[in-house]
């Protein structure tokens, strides 16, 4: 699959620049238009006076800012060029790409396989609201493929699933899992936000439908929210007339122009922050202070070979554990000087936040036996979630080296 104007000779890096690139025609301007107008000049003869019963609505003139509009629809092309799709569709935020996929494949009577662990949005839309509506939900581990299997019903719809998965950074097999799903008849979707098409290309791997949340890597800015779903022009077209026109969670146009700014950079951005972040996770390793690291870089990451074969670079999140994290947490929230203590990830600026194990069984997964125990395994009492930014490696180790020091 190739996006619509990708040129097949250019490498991806190149696409992260010129994907979708629209020059104006009247001051030749080359950074993108923003065209805030939520509504566009109907002219005679053009077709386009309604778009009822229109599956594609890419294919009309642009009408209306909430079905389509000209700077999203530059950076729809641009994302699926980079993940080698058909089309993408942008939404308001990455929960409402997650939800989008959810309500355009899934009805009353059919049956999801979720990842156990994933983004606590998704996990939290499919364990509690989905089954409100008549979808059977099954959580499974989807490092064990022999679950996932074990896991599918004659009703079985789609299969979600996250890779690395936020935020134990835990990996799926995608290639294994996407090929359980066609054997049953079943698509496959994958949350790719933490990986980023720098480290992963899930569509070459056989998954159907790739999400991203916008609002983290991707931008890299941290001052705007959106998602994106990329895949095959079919399923596409399917989520933009269902949830594009019916759920209303449209990305504003300053949104899109702000996260174009930042693909701009995306491949160099990542590549940077990856190579930053396997050395703050070789010296968070060796640091009296710390019990046990997680990243998929560290040959001490149980899934470090599958990591090597599905990504090109380990990404930018680090996790690690301590003795008491309680008082690490405030020990960090006071110490730190170049890193922040605060929630989100994937900005230019480092961060970092404590995730309780008992608080994210509380609130978000609700997890037992086998499934519980292997959450433990990567996170302990409590995992500390380091999202390394753009400063300097060496100041970032410095500093953490001074806030989590006895």
């Amino acid at each position: 699959m190739r996006a619509p104007g990708a040129r097949a000779d250019l490498s991806r890096d190149t696409l992260a620049l010129s994907a979708g690139l629209v020059i104006d025609p009247s001051t030749k301007a080359i950074a993108p238009n923003i065209s805030m107008s939520v509504n566009n000049l109907l002219e005679p003869g053009n077709g386009a006076f309604s778009a009822d019963g229109v599956d594609d609505l890419t294919a009309l003139p642009f009408l209306y800012a909430r079905w389509t509009n000209p700077t999203v629809r530059q950076l729809e092309k641009r994302l699926a060029a980079l993940e080698g799709a058909d089309d993408a569709v942008a939404t308001a935020t990455g929960v409402a790409a997650i939800g989008a996929t959810f309500l355009s494949f899934l009805k009353k009577g059919d049956h999801l396989i979720l990842s156990d662990v994933c983004y606590a949005g998704a996990n939290e839309l499919a364990r509690r609201i989905l089954p409100d509506y008549g979808i059977e939900v099954t959580p499974v581990n989807m490092a064990r493929p022999q679950d996932v299997a074990a896991a599918f019903r004659p009703n079985t719809k789609l299969v979600h699933c996250e890779s690395p998965c936020n935020p134990i950074l835990r990996l799926t097999d995608l290639g294994a899992i996407a090929a359980l799903a066609r054997k049953h008849g079943a698509l496959m979707s994958v949350d790719s936000t933490l990986a980023t098409p720098v480290a992963t290309q899930p569509l070459l791997l056989g998954v159907d439908l790739v999400i991203h949340s916008l609002t983290k890597f991707i931008n890299g800015h941290g001052d705007a929210l959106g998602g994106v779903v990329c895949g095959r022009k079919e399923l596409v077209e399917k989520i933009r007339s269902r949830a594009g026109v019916y759920l209303g969670a449209s990305m504003p146009a300053m949104n899109a122009w702000l996260i174009l700014r930042g693909i701009d950079t995306l491949f160099p951005r990542i590549r940077t922050i990856s190579e930053s972040a396997s050395k703050i996770a070789a010296f968070l390793q060796d640091h009296p202070s710390v019990v046990a690291v997680t990243y998929p870089g560290l040959a001490s990451h149980p899934q470090h070979e599958l990591a090597k074969r599905q990504m090109d670079v380990f990404g930018g999140i680090v996790t690690f554990q301590v003795k008491d994290p309680g008082r690490m947490a405030q020990q960090l929230a006071g110490r730190l000087k170049i890193a922040h203590y605060a929630f989100s990830l994937g900005h230019q600026r480092s961060i970092v936040v404590l995730l309780e194990t008992d608080e994210m069984m509380k609130s978000t997964y609700q997890l037992t036996g086998e499934q519980l125990e292997d959450y433990c395994r990567f996170a302990g009492d409590g995992v500390f979630r380091l999202s390394v930014g753009l400063e300097a490696t060496d100041d970032l180790i410095d500093d953490l080296d001074q806030a989590i020091s006895e």
